[in-house]
């Protein structure tokens, strides 16, 4: 159960932080005013990951049930290729082709991520095979990879979101990206569908969902 006074995830961020992004101090726990020393200035900082990385997280109530996270890297210092991280029932499971990069990105991204705050993080069931990301900005995203499937559909808004000021395992991250927070998700396991529901809210005007879809992804540190 996550601690709802804490609970910050980025549908909140992408929300409320426009760019510039002062608005998401004290993300997963790191203090903006305080950052580690080895955290470099945001203008000096380099680019560790170009790509998209659309995201589902699942409710019962007020209690996460699920988060699954899609990637589609197409530069980093580990190659380019896509993996899929879905936590769920306690346990990380982790599809893509390449060991490294998805190890990667599920342990230096995801894991650090508000979205699993609180949650427990064993080490990842790994299953190397194919994972296919197909992301629209405009309809959503479809991803498989063995038994795993993510659909996201219903995009209500597109958006830019800027901040120096991410933490992710404690050094703040530079990140720009495209932001398209939907209204339909569903996360399906060995041909179940996952228990939970995403959360939405905002306006009309500004929506906001716990499910999204992102473009022109970089994050630099």
């Amino acid at each position: 159960m996550i601690n709802n006074e804490r609970r910050i995830d980025r549908r909140h961020l992408f929300r409320v932080g426009g760019v510039g992004g002062l608005a998401v101090a004290g993300l997963a726990g790191q203090s903006v005013a305080n950052p580690p020393a080895q955290a470099a200035e945001p203008a000096d900082r380099d680019v560790v990951l170009v790509g998209a990385n659309p995201g589902i997280q699942l409710f019962d109530g007020e209690n996460v049930t699920a988060y699954a996270s899609a990637w589609r890297v197409d530069w980093s210092p580990y190659g380019r290729g896509t993996a899929l991280v879905l936590w769920y029932d306690g346990k990380i499971r982790l599809y893509g082709e390449d060991p490294k990069l998805a190890h990667w990105v599920c342990q230096d991204f995801t894991r650090h991520f508000p979205e699993v705050e609180g949650l427990p993080w064993p080490d990842p069931i790994y299953r190397r095979t194919p994972a296919r990301v197909s992301i629209d900005l405009a309809h959503g995203l479809r991803a498989s990879a063995s038994d795993l499937r993510l659909r996201i559909a219903d995009v209500r808004d597109q958006r830019s979101f800027t901040t120096d000021d991410f933490g992710l395992g404690g050094v703040p991250h530079s990140l720009h990206l495209v932001l398209g927070p939907a209204f339909d998700a569903d996360i399906t396991l060995r041909g179940r569908c996952v228990p939970g529901s995403i959360q939405t809210g905002g306006s009309p005007e500004r929506p906001t969902s716990s499910a999204f879809v992102t473009e022109a992804e970089v994050w630099r540190v």
